[in-house]
């Protein structure tokens, strides 16, 4: 993750995840703002989240998209679907992900579903273990993807070839 990735060279497309309305009660009574989750990628390897909060929702989802843009990994691909099995990890948030045989499609909740299917992954199966907080689930999916190495790399880092991995 130590590059970064330009946005600006890629074309982008954004899914709106969940929008909140908070409230503040002050001297004059209550002022209402909104935080929104937004995931962006390419479709081809690439995405990313980040959240917005503004006293309007087009303001909102603007900075999350921004934001979003701004925290984009690349995730490495086998044909349609992910190289190895992960557990994504953020706060109480855990997401199993397993890579599944092509024409199975994307089984996955609603917030994880929104990454992987920006990530440009056609075929894999998820579980959220723990908590189902919108957030919590998109950034431990995001982790996860995050942590994911082709057979190549691994091999590398050992100093083998990747026949001796694969075994």
């Amino acid at each position: 993750m130590a590059d970064r990735i330009d946005a600006s060279t890629l074309d982008i497309q954004e899914k709106l995840v969940e929008i909140n309305r908070v409230a503040k009660t002050v001297k004059g009574g209550r002022t209402m703002r909104f935080s929104a989750l937004m995931v962006v990628g390419d479709g081809n390897g690439h995405v990313g989240c980040g959240t917005g909060k503004a006293a309007e929702i087009p303001d909102a989802i603007r900075k999350g998209i921004e934001d979003a843009k701004k925290n984009m990994i690349s995730v490495p691909l086998v044909g349609t679907t992910i190289p190895h099995d992960v557990i994504g990890e953020y706060g109480a948030g855990r997401v199993l992900i397993k890579p599944a045989k092509e024409g199975t499609g994307v089984i996955a909740g609603g917030a994880a579903r929104a990454v992987l299917e920006l990530a440009g992954i056609k075929d894999i199966r998820t579980k959220c273990l723990r908590s189902n907080n919108k957030k919590n689930v998109v950034r431990a999916t995001i982790a996860g993807l995050a942590e994911l190495k082709q057979a190549d790399e691994v091999a590398k880092l050992r100093g083998k070839t990747v026949d001796e991995i694969k075994g």
